[in-house]
């Protein structure tokens, strides 16, 4: 069995959920996918930092450091800069907060200084619906005088995420698209 397959496995088992469920979109859904249970598993998140660091590493420029929004990405960006380092190719991570630090320096973006202005960074994410999250981590790290170069998610539920990202001129690319993981059946 291959990595793929394997993360896979451990996603259906750790976190696909059905059911009737509430999304951050407000839309509801008959099925969930609560990535943090198998990002935050010792093995399911070691092989989400190795597909995701593989997606950055075919990028066709250099990515110089991997973030995203926390809860959600917390995992994910540091096992893809653990999985770089160990590679030779290590990139550094950083976390984007939902609100700026209200205390110390009142900052977005914990890691930063470990990044160059201007550098090229990919942000990544467990699950993609509809976008709005990433749009406004996207907005955030420019903000911040970065470029963003890759967006890259473990599941795309494709419901709209993928268009609306690629409307904005930020291609999603998924380890998984939701067919992929669960099959046509739960297509709607």
């Amino acid at each position: 069995m291959n990595e793929r397959q394997r993360l896979r496995e451990l996603l259906i088992q750790k976190s696909y959920r059905q059911g009737t469920f509430t999304l951050t979109s407000g839309a509801t859904s008959d099925f969930y996918v609560d990535g943090k249970q198998t990002t935050l598993d010792a093995e399911g998140g070691y092989l989400c930092g190795r597909l995701l660091f593989d997606l950055i590493r075919r990028h066709p420029r250099p990515i110089c450091g991997v973030g995203g929004m926390t809860l959600g990405a917390d995992p994910l960006v540091t096992a893809v800069s653990l999985v770089s380092y160990l590679e030779k190719a290590p990139i550094p991570a950083f976390i984007v907060r939902k609100e700026a630090k209200g205390h110390g320096t009142g900052k977005y973006i914990e890691g930063k200084n470990n990044l160059v202005p201007g550098s090229l960074v990919a942000l990544v994410e467990d699950v993609v619906t509809t976008g709005g999250t990433l749009l406004k981590v996207i907005e955030r790290v420019e903000n911040e005088g970065l470029k963003v170069g890759l967006v890259a998610t473990i599941v795309d539920r494709q419901e709209g995420g993928a268009d609306t990202l690629a409307a904005h001129g930020y291609p999603l690319q998924a380890v998984f698209t939701r067919e992929q993981l669960i099959g046509k059946e739960q297509q709607q």
